[in-house]
């Protein structure tokens, strides 16, 4: 297969053939740990993408497997392309954004096998895009959002080489979660994105859109405690790991968001956008952080963020004070930011809710966070797939994971998931759950507590 750089050399297995690890950036040594991504190198003869590259410099997330070690390659900066088939034309594409707070996370994460989508049909391509200090830390003498540089020249990457593999430039779907889903929304406000993708799917968007001085103030923070000055130079000096042992406060899910205002409010009305949340997102935070339930402070937390608990109450009389604290949370960090792109945004949006929790743990997770990323890819292999649903896979989910699978798709290819869009007055929402259905604004009272948040910004997070 031909590139614009030079030639690849994949595998095909069960009808799809994947091309792993090309680089569509230059390796992150020196210094162009904090620059604006560089065009890669060229190279003679055939390249082997037969191998996933190194992801880039993060954290372990406990109790999941590390994806990164200290002194693994700098060639991070890599695509991985599935195609049903290399000789077709014209196949829809669809561009996949990892989550992980923007501290973890990479490409090769056995859930993300493109694998199964790549068999409906489409052409699916995931990248490594650079998180933790290199991608987000502020830098007086560096570019901001160097996560999303990195995004943007991978989508220009396929503006260039999809064409080979038998997808459409034309008719690209960038879609992604958590983290990666925050990154939908910023390139869907983006002018940097126009003309390199048409749709766009965010599942959980959060609420990490930071203003300037918040993060300057968290790499001030860092870099004093790493004794160094703040530019990239010193910064440069640093080893990665030395940087993850400072970067994090106690409580805290993750010190990095995207420098900009919030993207809800830019949303180019020509981009096609889906966006949605799960039902009880927060609870699977509450159980990474091992947080302590039964001193929750929900007057505290419904202070911080400028809501009003006793509207909370009243909305939901039923919900015991435990049920409350993940239900702000959730609205806080997820359920609101996702349902106010679909909200605001000019043009054709949908919204979905996935209700259906798993059975894992007792119930205790309910719909939780990351839950949709297996049911979306329809693999349950994996470390991250196995804490979600067992190692019994319950046959509600392949029979969600089909219906979800089928959706997406379905819009990737045609613009239709196949539900109503999202309008004012009627807010139709796609329910994940077994069976699917539809229902008319599903979290109105949410929605109203938070109204006034809409022109006014999103709070900052309590800690």
């Amino acid at each position: 297969m031909q590139t614009t750089l030079g030639a690849v050399q994949g595998k095909t297995d069960n009808g799809v053939s994947a091309f792993l690890g090309i680089p569509y950036a230059a390796p992150l040594d020196g210094v162009r740990r904090f620059q604006a991504p560089q065009p890669p190198q060229p190279w003679d003869g055939v390249r082997d993408a037969t191998a996933f590259s190194a992801a880039p410099p993060q954290v372990q997330m406990h109790p999941l497997p590390a994806l990164w070690h200290p002194g693994d390659d700098t060639d991070s900066l890599t695509v991985n392309v599935w195609t049903p088939d290399p000789e077709a034309s014209g196949l829809p594409v669809m561009v996949w954004l990892y989550g992980g707070a923007f501290v973890f996370g990479a490409a090769s994460q056995p859930e993300y096998d493109g694998t199964n989508l790549a068999s409906t049909g489409v052409v699916l391509v995931t990248l490594n895009y650079r998180i933790g200090f290199e991608g987000l830390g502020w830098l007086p003498d560096a570019p901001h959002n160097r996560a999303l540089l990195d995004q943007l020249a991978a989508l220009r990457w396929v503006q260039d080489n999809i064409a080979s593999f038998g997808g459409d430039p034309g008719n690209v779907t960038i879609f992604g979660q958590s983290a990666g889903a925050s990154s939908v929304a910023a390139l869907t406000a983006a002018d940097e994105g126009r003309g390199l993708f048409g749709r766009a799917i965010g599942q959980s968007v959060t609420a990490a859109f930071f203003p300037e001085q918040r993060a300057r103030d968290t790499a001030e923070r860092i870099a004093s405690a790493l004794g160094v000055p703040l530019n990239a130079e010193a910064f440069a000096n640093v080893p990665p790991e030395a940087i993850h042992a400072v970067q994090s406060v106690p409580g805290e899910v993750t010190p990095y968001g995207l420098v900009m205002d919030e993207p809800w409010h830019a949303l180019r009305a020509e981009v096609d956008l889906i966006t949605g949340f799960t039902r009880d997102e927060y609870r699977f935070f509450a159980m990474a952080l091992n947080e302590d339930l039964s001193t929750v402070d929900n007057a505290g937390i419904a202070a911080a963020f400028g809501v009003s608990l006793d509207a909370y109450r009243s909305a939901y009389p039923d919900a015991s004070d435990t049920d409350l604290y993940f239900l702000i949370q959730s609205d806080w960090a997820f359920r609101i930011p996702s349902t106010l792109c679909a909200q605001e945004h000019p043009g054709r949006s949908w919204n979905y809710e996935l209700t259906w929790p798993t059975p894992v743990f007792g119930g205790a997770l309910g719909a939780c966070h990351l839950l949709d990323v297996p049911l979306t890819f329809g693999n349950f292999h994996g470390p991250m797939a196995a804490m979600l649903f067992g190692d019994s896979i319950p046959p509600e989910a392949m029979e969600l994971a089909e219906e979800v699978r089928k959706s997406l798709t379905s819009f990737a290819a045609t613009g239709d998931p196949g539900w109503p869009e999202y309008r004012r007055g009627e807010a139709l929402t796609r329910i994940w759950d077994v069976p699917v259905s539809v229902q008319a604004d599903p979290i109105a009272a949410s929605r109203e507590i938070w109204a006034h948040k809409v022109s006014a910004g999103s709070a900052e997070p309590a800690g």
